[in-house]
């Protein structure tokens, strides 16, 4: 408060906003750095000499320092702050990101991937504990489904300009270009951000919408009081049903349809570039749904499990995926799958800063992305055997039609009405 009552201070300001728009910048570098494996994942089998179940280790490889560096990634932006850990995790992930050009095996690119999981790991945990502190609840869903939407943009400048980079300047130069983006991004968030509270750009008026939700009871909790928690675990099983379905879909799409309908390098991108433009639909729509209905009086927990649900059941047509022998419907049914995954995202990243202190929120947030990481190491080696062994990807479209709706019923049994945790 004394803070606040120094700083000088317009007199109108939106500020928040520009917050939520480095966040999306932010998220958005984040997967163009990790997509664009994924993109030369069919030339890098052929150039380096790699089949599906080294492939599989490889993105396991990523999942599993992924995991670890989430545990560690929300204790540390709770302890260090956002500023300070956001801009530390940036450099540690760009750089791996560039050190992909000089991998000249399976297990030099897995080691790569391993050191740009560890460094990527913190970028949700700083942004969903960013929006908690910079946003009244009220407005959290729909700034996580905007920041979200970055993952989206990512995934779609990936195709359009990865193809064109190798094939112009070889391979390695796509990794060193997309790398190096995240200096860009560090220069502008070191200079613009700060604690609401500490910055000179927001009006009182808007501090105070910040600051409308009860204040916490306490500037840092350990893990200890977390782990035991039913919301706890309803995040952490939500995270570990759908983000191996997220990630199945990330790193071994492209080379699904390029396979499957031989489609070259860039024969691949306008299908890519049209699903991956769907699915930023769904992030920031998503997000909306669950504010919108509480803008027009619905109680929190009805808003948010209500997108959930919708989120849910636009999942499942994908069960079709593997049936259909056109691009463009299976383009379609991944297309709304991804959407909606993303949609289902925005609302149970939420959820912990409905359910859990602001000083709190980055710990929760880590250690449901662990087990979403973690389950995600099996899936990415289970997938790498099934596709080597059957050439079939079909049990692994049945999963993820089905598992949101199982996440959500587990979800509801373990936080019927998202009462926040008794912590204190």
């Amino acid at each position: 408060m004394t803070a606040a009552t120094t700083v000088s201070r317009p007199e109108r300001s939106h500020f928040r906003w520009t917050v939520c728009a480095l966040l999306f910048f932010a998220t958005t570098i984040n997967y163009i750095d990790r997509q664009v494996l994924s993109i030369l994942a069919k030339t890098l089998e052929t150039q380096i000499g790699w089949d599906s179940i080294q492939y599989g280790y490889i993105t396991s490889a990523f999942q599993a320092a992924y995991a670890v560096g989430l545990l560690a990634a929300g204790r540390w932006m709770d302890r260090m702050g956002t500023r300070k850990g956001y801009a530390l995790a940036i450099t540690i992930w760009s750089l791996a990101a560039m050190a992909h050009a000089a991998a000249v095996s399976a297990f030099t690119f897995g080691i790569a991937r391993a050191l740009l999981g560890l460094g990527e790991a913190a970028n949700f945990p700083a942004c969903i504990k960013t929006v908690a502190e910079w946003f009244p609840k009220k407005e959290r869903a729909f700034a996580t489904g905007i920041f979200n939407s970055g993952a989206n943009i990512g995934a779609v400048v990936v195709p359009v300009t990865v193809p064109w980079l190798a094939s112009a300047y070889g391979w390695q130069s796509a990794f060193v270009a997309t790398g190096a983006v995240g200096f860009v991004w560090l220069i502008f968030w070191l200079a613009l951000y700060r604690k609401p509270e500490e910055h000179p750009q927001i009006s009182k008026q808007e501090l105070a919408l910040i600051q409308s939700d009860p204040p916490d009871r306490a500037a840092s909790y350990p893990w200890a009081p977390l782990l035991p928690k039913r919301q706890t675990w309803a995040f952490a099983v939500g995270k570990a049903l759908t983000d191996p379905i997220w990630w199945f879909y990330l790193f071994w799409l492209p080379k699904y349809l390029q396979e499957t309908f031989g489609l070259s390098l860039t024969q691949a991108i306008w299908p890519l570039f049209v699903l991956y433009n769907i699915t930023s639909i769904g992030s920031v729509g998503g997000g909306y749904i669950s504010s919108a209905l509480m803008h027009r009086g619905w109680e929190l927990n009805r808003a948010r499990k209500t997108a959930m649900l919708i989120c849910a059941l636009c999942v499942v047509p994908v069960i079709y995926a593997p049936y259909s022998k056109n691009l463009w419907v299976v383009v379609g049914l991944v297309g709304l799958a991804l959407a909606a995954h993303q949609g289902w995202s925005a609302n149970l990243f939420t959820t912990t800063s409905d359910m859990f202190p602001r000083s709190a929120v980055g710990s929760v947030v880590g250690i449901g992305g662990t087990a979403g990481a973690a389950a995600s190491v099996i899936l990415q080696i289970a997938t790498g055997y099934i596709v080597e062994l059957t050439h079939s990807y079909l049990p692994l479209f049945l999963l993820g039609g089905c598992a949101y709706l199982i996440a959500l019923g587990i979800f509801q049994v373990l936080a019927p009405t998202l009462a926040p945790a008794e912590l204190d």
